[in-house]
């Protein structure tokens, strides 16, 4: 719900549980007067502090007044070289050289439904389930205007930003930052919580106290990166799982961004979030315009488990374009640790025969299937089949994985180029590198100019002639390398600032012609695993593999960490063999199962060569998430646990909406004896109803909730039990 103020010219956006504000004050400053729990329509301006404050300048409209500034009001998208010395979120390079802008608010409007990003990835939505403000801001000196994007998803208490830059003027100008979300906080007392990693350990969460000047997260990789993730926490000191005041920020981007939060010398909050400004200058010819990616926040006044849930659900229903949208998706194998490059169709075949004994319904081909591609120095950019390996091509393949009554996926790598491949050979200008300097290679392999038309519809076309060769349901899209030498030789010098930003912009048209042309597809996104999980990618990709390790017990934090924004079913897991590729640990396969099913269910690894008691374990694996698929995948998730917290199980639940489902996964560490658990209290059920516990004891929910479960018994390092509970009347 939107309501505008005319009188005390306030903008209030309230949510089921939470209200957002801002007002144009008398200097038609935007201010930004008040974001948290829901509260009545009242001006909330009458809570900011006015104070001749040292060195904090007073804009010339304010006249001898020197209570105001720009540098310690509250404002709803701040600038620089104005008096404002705090995080900006735009700084224009100007046609006489200045960095100076001044916005002041021009006007608004109020529509039905969710705005729309030509280009970009956004949250959708229809004129019942959402509302859109749009407020104007203008430099008339510098002839720019900026256009304020509001979406309001009232049942989510999800509100997104999004912001366009427009020249008015009769000279260029120059985006040297340009974020999409600017909140400021009346108090910094607050923790800020990034998710840090690394290649096969991503998204673990780091929280510390918000100190004095700036403190941030970012990318300049490319991608959003295993590194850092772009989606941050801001909460109360003191705030818990069930407890305590907590803002969530997403940014739908899947290249170089910062979040950025300062504690000014006044004591006040602020967090700027967008594209990094590293290597970013983007040249606006007059009448040009600019559209900086969309950003979403969830405010919750119950704690960090209710924030988790609303981000879950919105993504859901209103972010991800799954042709499995609430449905269960397919169980998958995939050949890549049961062969690597060393296949032909026949093992190729007789992997699937043995997949589909055990009630797999999915086979992914991956890495090797292309081009001169017997290892990871060659092939890149030849996306025609290697006959050698498969003859007849997919025509042939595909219809004998289909009559075991499999569906058949591929792995490609589109933005990445081979120097040994034909396509280099012939478009060496393709890739990105810098003139006069040999470049920078990762995994053997350069990256290809993705901000060029002809060579997204070069890499297109051969796609699309192998997607249309046989009935292809699924397609893993990954990319195993950072950026570097990027410099783009369609593109002049002074506008080589545009090339990392347009790169992203090439990657999602071409995801979307995909998506537009094979709809029945689902698309897998990769990045070295879970190098270029963020909300961008999941409106293209509607699952992300979640990362190269598939290790169960690193997984528990892998998954943990995720779950605090994205949902379980967006986070591709796989069981796979042990000792594990990744670190060598040996875990037992009911645990691997249990922990692989907390995401898009598969296996990685060569299913014939499993004991005939192992293959019974794996047909109870498949047969129970069938089973529980939609309480996995859709219903509402509760941590119970800290996996990065000493303890001696790690477990997590699922909740139905109507709560007459749950299901209670754990896994414990390592053992040791006398190690007596304690009862497991569970979260989110009806406090009215009785559940049967594994079809076995009855228990009220709140006996459940607040007095605990006795869990079994377990001997031995890393074991598992699940905990399905129903609702009788």
């Amino acid at each position: 719900m939107i309501i505008h103020n005319q009188q005390t010219m306030t903008f209030t956006l309230h949510t089921r549980s939470t209200t957002y504000q801002m007002k144009a004050d008398g200097y038609q400053t935007l201010l930004h007067t008040y974001y948290g729990p829901r509260i009545r329509d009242c001006d909330m301006s009458c809570l900011i502090p006015y104070a001749d404050m040292g060195f904090s300048p007073n804009p010339h409209a304010a006249g001898n007044r020197r209570d105001y500034s720009l540098d310690f009001l509250p404002q709803e998208y701040s600038t620089c070289g104005v008096g404002d010395f705090r995080l900006p979120s735009l700084e224009l390079e100007l046609p006489g050289g200045s960095h100076t802008a001044s916005l002041r608010f021009a006007g608004w409007e109020i529509r039905k439904g969710k705005y729309t990003l030509p280009g970009l990835p956004a949250f959708y939505g229809t004129a019942e389930e959402a509302d859109t403000l749009v407020l104007t801001l203008e430099d008339a000196a510098a002839g720019v205007a900026v256009e304020l994007y509001y979406g309001v998803f009232e049942e989510f208490d999800l509100i997104t930003r999004a912001v366009r830059v427009i020249n008015q003027g009769s000279g260029n100008v120059v985006l040297c930052r340009c974020a999409s979300l600017c909140l400021d906080f009346p108090h910094a007392n607050l923790d800020f919580v990034t998710f840090h990693g690394r290649h096969t350990l991503e998204r673990c969460p780091e929280r510390a106290p918000l100190r004095h000047g700036v403190q941030a997260a970012g990318s300049t990789r490319g991608a959003s990166s295993h590194q850092q993730n772009p989606f941050v926490i801001l909460c109360e000191p003191d705030a818990t799982e069930d407890a305590g005041l907590c803002y969530g920020a997403m940014l739908l981007y899947s290249g170089n961004f910062e979040a950025a939060a300062e504690r000014s010398q006044y004591e006040s909050g602020r967090l700027v979030m967008g594209i990094h400004p590293y290597h970013f200058r983007w040249t606006l010819a007059p009448g040009e315009d600019f559209t900086a990616p969309e950003a979403a926040l969830v405010c919750s006044p119950n704690g960090l488990g209710q924030m988790s849930r609303q981000f879950h659900r919105a993504i859901l229903d209103h972010l991800r374009r799954d042709p499995f949208q609430h449905k269960r998706k397919p169980v998958l194998v995939n050949n890549w640790e049961a062969t690597y490059f060393d296949f032909t169709a026949e093992k190729l075949v007789n992997i699937a025969k043995e997949a589909s004994s055990l009630g797999v319904e999915l086979f992914v081909m991956d890495d090797g299937w292309f081009g001169v591609r017997d290892d990871d120095n060659s092939g890149l950019g030849d996306w025609q089949v290697n006959e050698k390996k498969l003859p007849g091509g997919l025509g042939a393949l595909v219809p004998q994985i289909n009559r075991l009554g499999m569906s058949f996926g591929i792995w490609v790598e589109p933005e990445m180029v081979n120097e040994d491949s034909a396509l280099y050979r012939q478009h060496p200008d393709w890739a990105l590198r810098v003139p006069g300097r040999e470049p920078a290679r990762g995994r053997n392999q350069l990256v290809l100019d993705f901000s060029r038309q002809e060579v997204r519809d070069h890499i297109y076309s051969q796609l699309k002639a192998v997607l249309s060769s046989a009935p292809v349901t699924y397609v893993k899209w990954d990319m195993n390398r950072s950026l570097t030498d990027v410099w783009s030789a369609a593109l002049p010098a002074g506008r080589q600032g545009e090339v990392y930003h347009r790169f992203v912009l090439g990657v999602y048209d071409l995801l979307e012609r995909i998506r537009q042309d094979y709809p029945h597809i689902l698309i897998e996104g990769c990045c070295g695993g879970g190098g270029r999980f963020d909300g961008g990618m999941l409106y293209y990709t509607p699952q992300i593999w979640c990362s190269d390790n598939t290790d169960a017990i690193d997984r528990l934090r892998i998954q943990y960490g995720t779950s605090f924004c994205y949902p379980v079913c967006a986070m591709g897991a796989h069981v796979s063999a042990v000792p594990n590729e990744q670190n060598g640990r040996v875990t037992p396969l009911e645990t691997r199962g249990v922990v692989a099913m907390s995401g898009a269910f598969g296996y990685e690894m060569d299913l014939g060569k499993c004991t005939e008691e192992e293959r019974e374990i794996i047909r109870g694996q498949i047969e129970t998430y069938k089973a529980r698929c939609n309480l996995l995948h859709y219903g509402d998730y509760y941590r119970l646990s800290d996996p990065f917290q000493p303890g001696p199980f790690t477990a997590w639940e699922q909740v139905s909406r109507d709560k007459r489902e749950a299901l209670v996964s754990l896994v414990t560490g390592c053992a040791s004896t006398g190690n007596v658990f304690p009862p497991l209290r569970l979260k989110g059920l009806d406090p009215a109803l009785q559940y049967r516990v594994n079809g076995g004891g009855l228990y009220g929910g709140d006996v459940l909730m607040n007095a605990g479960y006795l869990l079994p018994p377990m001997r031995g390092d890393y074991q598992s039990v699940q905990l399905y509970l129903q609702a009788e009347e």
